[in-house]
């Protein structure tokens, strides 16, 4: 096992918490060929996720939307990945770029998801169970069957024969320089003995996102029980940030910082490192919360839950027993009081007997919290 391939490439193109959800895989890899030449390749907006990875050897960037976003130039990048010479190639992104780079990368084994057409070049295309799917014209979505980390798993089993999985579930670093300046950033906007809780408020679809009114009624019981807030996010999410703190009664108070829009996926991760609880949606923070260690309350909505709950025994995952939970759409076609009713319906009362579950049960900083290997079941609340 340990001397079959000197050179392995991982793809996956996704965004950051698919990609978060890739590590185990690494991980797995490098103590099954120790030896080995490992890449992976991802999308250069998200070099911060997994260029430290201790488990890889090279972490290959494409710019998606930049300057590889053409056909000459993506061709150019295929033979610069044949120009590699890998001897396995294992794509995890089921789309047609990811596929065609893995299908055109000349490797001597080009294994995992793949679209039709590209997987005629394909020596194993393996299903994807963590995936939702729509049934009959669309007419029913059935949720996908297990969690995504487990699928990667089931291709490296299955098409690459590794027997021996090392699952120490999310895992990203960030060099030394940077946990210092995050740290300095942290301790520049709060007090020494603050206990500070993250909030990340926004997600790739409407129906991901919780009600922002509650989530600034959580943010003031917490001030008013002398925690401090960090709304964290992206410059997308900005304009949510600021409707949401503006229902705030203590929108004012010096406990409430926003970094929203203004720090690298680094630097999150390192903010993440000294806070005491991650407040989020169902989101790409949220794995990154996942890797860094950080209790985690999360709301799910649209989203279905086999395939992506946060993957920590710490977590705690609340949904509403809507019927048409999970739907998978991005926006809720439902009308007047029912628009996003398994959001409404996950009440700041709910959500907040279980954060304080969580700060009973902690209550310390990430970075000071114990992990437990093999310990990834996040505790699951239908009410």
């Amino acid at each position: 096992m340990t001397d079959m391939y000197k050179k392995i490439l991982v793809i996956n193109l996704m965004h950051l918490g698919d990609l978060m959800l890739v590590t185990p895989a690494l991980r797995t890899l490098r103590k099954n060929y120790p030896k080995a030449h490992i890449a992976l390749l991802a999308d250069k907006k998200l070099a911060d996720l997994v260029e430290n990875n201790k488990h890889i050897d090279d972490c290959i960037l494409i710019d998606k939307k930049g300057i590889d976003n053409n056909l000459i130039s993506f061709i150019k990048f295929i033979f610069k990945i044949r120009a590699k010479n890998f001897d396995l190639v294992i794509n995890l992104h089921r789309n047609e770029r990811a596929s065609a780079l893995a299908a055109f990368s000349g490797a001597k084994k080009i294994v995992g998801y793949s679209k039709p057409g590209f997987s005629l070049f394909f020596d194993k295309v393996m299903e994807n169970p963590s995936i939702a799917r729509h049934i009959g014209l669309k007419s029913r979505y059935v949720p996908g069957s297990q969690h995504q980390v487990k699928s990667h798993f089931d291709v490296l089993r299955e098409a690459v024969g590794i027997n021996e999985i090392d699952d120490g579930g999310l895992e990203m670093w960030i060099t030394p320089a940077m946990e210092a300046e995050s740290t300095k950033i942290f301790n520049d906007n709060f007090n020494v003995n603050d206990k500070v809780i993250a909030f990340n408020i926004g997600a790739s679809w409407l129906t991901k996102r919780w009600i922002d009114l509650y989530f600034a009624e959580c943010a003031d019981r917490l001030v008013e029980d002398n925690y401090a807030i960090a709304f964290l996010g992206g410059p997308m999410d900005l304009n949510i940030v600021n409707a949401c703190i503006a229902k705030m009664k203590h929108k004012d108070s010096d406990k409430v910082k926003i970094f929203t829009g203004k720090l690298s996926l680094a630097q999150v991760a390192g903010i993440l490192d000294n806070c005491i609880l991650f407040l989020t949606t169902d989101s790409g923070p949220m794995h990154i919360g996942v890797a860094r260690n950080i209790p985690i309350v999360t709301m799910f909505g649209a989203s279905p839950v086999p395939g992506f709950y946060p993957y920590d025994a710490k977590d705690i995952l609340i949904k509403a027993p809507e019927p048409c939970h999970p739907c998978g759409k991005h926006i809720c076609p439902r009308q007047g009081e029912d628009n996003l009713a398994c959001m409404k319906k996950i009440t700041v009362d709910v959500v907040m007997k279980y954060v304080y579950e969580l700060l009973s049960d902690y209550g310390q900083k990430a970075k000071d919290i114990p992990r437990i290997y093999g310990k990834y079941q996040c505790k699951v609340v239908e009410f």
